[in-house]
This record gives C-alpha cells, sequence and structure tokens, in this order.
C-alpha cells in the first residue's frame, strides 16, 4: 500500500492550490474519524480522503474519469482506486458506492465543504464550536456556499441508512479532530 508521504507527494503533484490541499487533508481527517468510530482501517481510509479528488484541480471536467490513469501512475492499488472514483457516483462515473467507506467518503466529501463555509461565517472561524444547528439553518439555504450539493449529502445519508442530522452532527465532530 502506499505510504502516506507518497500519497501527499502524489495529491501535490497535481494540486497546487492550498484550498484543494487542505479540502483533501480535511476529507483525509474526517474518513479516519470515521474508520476509527466503525471499526476499520485508520490509515486505508486516510489515504483514501486524501487522495479522493486528485484529479479535480486540474481536470475538473475529467473528475474521476482522469482519476485512475494518475493514481496507478503513483502506485495506488485497484481497490483503492475504486473507493476513490466511486465518491463520484451518478456525476459522470458508474461506479457505486458499496463498501462502507465508499458510502461516508460519498456523503461527507460534499459536506465538510459545506460545514467548512459554516464555519468561516463564525466569529471564530472555527469548527471547534460549531453546531448542528448552525449547519441546518445554511443547509437549507441553497445560495449558501451553492457548490456544495445538498442532494449528494441527502443520497449520502440514505447509502449509510443515518439520519441526515446524525450525518452532519458526527461530520462536524470529525472535522473538530482535523481542523482549526
Amino acid at each position: 500500500m502506499i505510504t502516506r508521504e507518497e500519497a501527499f507527494e502524489l495529491l501535490k503533484k497535481y494540486n497546487k492550490e492550498d484550498f484543494h490541499i487542505q479540502h483533501a487533508q480535511t476529507v483525509e481527517g474526517t474518513l479516519r474519524y470515521f474508520a476509527k468510530k466503525l471499526g476499520h482501517d485508520e490509515e486505508y481510509w486516510g489515504l483514501v480522503g486524501l487522495l479522493h479528488d486528485i484529479d479535480f484541480e486540474m481536470y475538473p471536467e475529467e473528475h474521476c474519469i482522469k482519476a485512475p490513469e494518475l493514481l496507478k501512475e503513483g502506485g495506488v492499488e485497484d481497490d483503492m482506486i475504486r473507493s476513490i472514483v466511486s465518491h463520484a457516483y451518478g456525476m459522470g462515473v458508474d461506479v457505486k458506492p458499496e463498501h462502507i467507506m465508499e458510502k461516508v467518503l460519498f456523503a461527507t466529501d460534499e459536506l465538510t465543504g459545506l460545514i467548512g463555509a459554516c464555519a468561516l461565517m463564525r466569529p471564530s472561524k472555527s469548527v471547534q464550536d460549531m453546531e448542528l444547528k448552525s449547519v441546518k439553518k445554511k443547509f437549507k439555504q441553497p445560495s449558501f456556499a451553492a457548490g456544495c450539493s445538498r442532494d449528494v449529502i441527502k443520497q449520502g445519508a440514505e447509502m449509510l441508512g443515518w439520519e441526515l442530522d446524525e450525518l452532519i452532527q458526527e461530520t462536524i465532530l470529525a472535522m473538530r479532530t482535523c481542523c482549526d
């Protein structure tokens, strides 16, 4: 399996903007949190989170279509590539999330962006004092963080069999472990 250091160098090869690198690290930390909570391999889940948007900055029109090629060249194994690609299911990709980790990635990728945008609106600019009701309020405003698909977040909660509030609350807690 690729090491965390190798994965981070691979990420930086195709992502130069701080925003994209920070998002990758946020999703990495979020998946590590869920792996620990659910009794799975934190390292594996974290690497999937770190690499999930490897092609997004340079190839936004080919997101998760170009990724397998870039990941293979970087020495990433096929099962990990499949998991990474599955987070774009229904958005130009036919690889359906099946494993619990793939479903968590699908559900939390957009949600971490929404929660991060909510945090920036707070006086503290932090998730550390974020409350569920704050995110729910902004969730209902389609113009707020409009790039974060509420439909994908809801679909992810459904895939997991979780209530939307549970998904949001747990993702806030996850982000507290890896974000200021």
